[in-house]
């Protein structure tokens, strides 16, 4: 059982709820950190983006990315991002080196399996 899984996102998230779901009913311990509620760090972005990258990590069709302006769209940066978490994909799983954005039962299997 990995106990240094950390799972990012917010409590309402539909996927989120779902991620957390099969973690519980596979016996893995993680810990949830709400960014609406405990901001994500700098450092923490850095590392999802040199990660995974700005595409796979920005939520294009979240509420909050179609309400910002046309120049927002097309300069997404950290500071954006720090301002606005809710523009992250949910949720983001980090365990150890290894990111996952997103939810599906198969690629959170072979990170935790």
């Amino acid at each position: 059982m990995n106990e240094d899984i950390q799972i990012y996102g917010i409590r309402n998230c539909d996927t989120v709820r779902r991620a957390i779901k099969y973690l519980d009913m596979n016996d893995i311990r993680y810990e949830f950190i709400d960014y609406r509620k405990y901001p994500i760090s700098l450092e923490k972005l850095q590392n999802m983006v040199s990660s995974v990258g700005w595409e796979s990590l920005i939520n294009r069709r979240s509420t909050t990315y179609r309400s910002l302006s046309e120049d927002q769209k097309k300069s997404i940066n950290y500071d954006l991002v720090l301002d606005y978490p809710t523009l992250i994909k949910r949720p983001v799983l980090i365990s150890g080196d290894q990111i996952l954005v997103g939810f599906s039962e198969k690629k959170y299997a072979t990170i935790i399996g």
